[in-house]
């Protein structure tokens, strides 16, 4: 296994972003701030909960990342399974973590202070690490690219055909690109959390009680062209999953 790499990063730049964990969904609901279920902390009392949030974050990345990486190997062969983690220290932000690849195809696992302070347990932050793993080695990245592009041929192919000008074919392509990368977002969901729970397991942590994460999260219910599934759902294929393992 190739040893981790580590990055603090002030934005989130020159990545082509697939926001893929239910925390912040785009578009969507917006989950509420960790800190609005909270009394007002003390200084002190924010310096040692922002400690022990962090030295579980790198407890649980040093022992999740490599069953990830494992797995990826197995079930991908060719592909890069090198993950890097990356961690926005951006204040102010709702927690939110995410998948994507830099400009060489190395795979990027991005979290954000926020997220990584809401957790309630090192289940829960284990289960959104392989959650997001999960994306990568099953390609949903490249695949939502490929049907956003289709859809923005298609969708501008018919207005041009229609008689539309320039800009009004312009707007058809990025509607349509917008549709396309929606086309199977929720089984990219639902498939992310079943992978998702192997990895968990198998890095020692419990699934079903990280996924209990959803619980804390407002529930995109079933709404038409929405990004990710009904909570309950996910929590539904989790425990299914976990009791087969």
């Amino acid at each position: 296994m190739s040893k981790m790499r580590w990055f603090i990063v002030l934005a989130c730049v020159a990545l082509s972003a697939c926001e893929v964990v239910p925390v912040a969904p785009q578009p969507g609901p917006a989950p509420s701030r960790p800190e609005a279920r909270q009394p007002q902390m003390s200084d002190q009392e924010a310096r040692s909960r922002a400690g022990i949030a962090a030295r579980q974050f790198v407890d649980v990345v040093q022992t999740v990342e490599p069953v990830a990486e494992r797995e990826c190997r197995q079930r991908a062969p060719g592909a890069n399974c090198d993950f890097r983690i990356v961690v926005d220290d951006r204040p102010g932000q709702l927690p939110n973590a995410f998948q994507t690849v830099d400009r060489s195809g190395q795979p990027i696992l991005a979290f954000n202070l926020a997220l990584i302070v809401s957790v309630d347990n090192a289940d829960e932050l284990a289960f959104v690490v392989g959650h997001e793993a999960a994306h990568h080695v099953l390609g949903h990245l490249g695949q939502t690219q490929q049907n956003a592009a289709v859809g923005a041929v298609i969708l501008s192919g018919l207005v041009a055909l229609g008689g539309g000008d320039s800009t009004t074919v312009r707007s058809a392509e990025e509607i349509g690109a917008s549709l396309g990368a929606r086309t199977y977002s929720k089984d990219f969901e639902l498939q992310a959390d079943r992978l998702g729970t192997i990895i968990t397991a198998r890095a020692g942590y419990n699934p079903v009680r990280g996924a209990q994460f959803f619980n804390r999260i407002p529930d995109p219910g079933n709404r038409f062209l929405g990004t990710h599934p009904p909570n309950t759902s996910r929590m539904e294929i989790v425990r299914r999953t976990a009791a087969g393992l």
